[in-house]
């Protein structure tokens, strides 16, 4: 089972993370999706619908109760290639709600896998919340940044985030390494390889 963190990254702090998202992303639907996200290979568009897809997953994966391999739920929830940026906004307002449901749903005791690389990890009902806001914020400043938008959610949100996550293992695996400053969104940026400005 995953550790747990030293702070909770809430329901609450879902829906206003995925708020302030869907805001961002409203007043840049006249730009141009179709550049790339920052340094991920992918456009803007295509790394947003996956960034929603990263929302509706973890409500999935906690509704099986599965505890020994992710569901088999066939596709993805991304809209493809009917995907605009107000679809895509209108589908993260319904992820988000549906992994609040899910998770309000659960008892605390529920297990499920909520990570299968390096090996299996089952989690609680409480980490299956910022399993999804890791990603969305994450992909968030990807969509930004090629958009050439601000983007910079609040220290508090940032900080319970990676208080709740610190020990988790894509910190490890995937990502260079999570560590603890003043900046807790910058930590989140650089522990992902990512950073807030271009590089030069």
């Amino acid at each position: 089972m995953l550790s747990q963190g030293s702070e909770t990254f809430t329901v609450s702090d879902l829906h206003r993370l995925s708020g302030l998202v869907a805001a961002t992303w409203g007043a840049a639907a006249d730009h141009d999706w179709s550049v790339q996200a920052g340094t991920v290979e992918w456009s803007c568009l295509r790394t947003a619908d996956h960034a929603v897809d990263c929302v509706y997953a973890p409500a999935f994966f906690l509704a099986s109760r599965k505890v020994d391999a992710y569901p088999d739920m066939g596709s993805d929830m991304t809209l493809g290639p009917k995907a605009t940026p107000a679809g895509i906004v209108e589908s993260l307002g319904i992820a988000t709600r549906l992994l609040a449901a899910v998770v309000n749903d659960a008892e605390p005791g529920t297990e499920a896998v909520i990570v299968r690389r390096p090996t299996i990890l089952t989690g609680r009902p409480a980490d299956f919340v910022p399993r999804g806001a890791l990603e969305l914020i994450l992909h968030a400043h990807d969509v930004c940044r090629g958009l050439e938008i601000d983007f910079d959610p609040p220290g508090e949100l940032c900080y319970r985030l990676r208080e709740h996550t610190l020990s988790w293992p894509m910190w490890t695996r995937a990502w260079p390494g999570l560590e603890r400053t003043d900046d807790a969104w910058g930590d989140l940026l650089n522990g992902s390889g990512r950073s807030r400005q271009p590089e030069a």
